[in-house]
């Protein structure tokens, strides 16, 4: 199985964590499965930048961003060459390092009547 190592986050994951990632899972799904509670207010469905993250090592070999989480993206605050959406980016073999970003913006609107 593959390494997530999570860089310590002051809220969500204070000491860091060394998490077994199966291969062909989202690293949202990753971390929520594993007690990381990382924002995801669109429900996994590309439409906000909620679970922005950084793979600071690993990154080329993830999956490939869509046009649709590149558009997301632009709107995440942190935006650094290796950032993703951990909803859309799906673990490989290779282990991965990972960082949460300390903010983040919720892209996502609830229609309330």
């Amino acid at each position: 199985m593959t390494q997530l190592i999570v860089l310590p986050h002051p809220e969500l994951c204070p000491d860091g964590a060394v998490i077994d990632a199966p291969r062909g899972v989202s690293i949202c799904e990753t971390l929520l499965e594993n007690g990381i509670e990382i924002e995801h207010a669109c429900e996994m469905s590309c439409a906000c930048t909620t679970c922005h993250v950084i793979v600071r090592e690993g990154f080329d070999s993830l999956n490939s961003a869509e046009e649709d989480e590149e558009d997301m993206l632009d709107k995440a605050w942190g935006l650094e060459p290796q950032s993703r959406l951990s909803c859309q980016a799906i673990v490989a073999d290779t282990d991965l390092v990972v960082e949460i970003p300390k903010y983040s913006i919720n892209m996502a609107k609830e229609s309330h009547k």
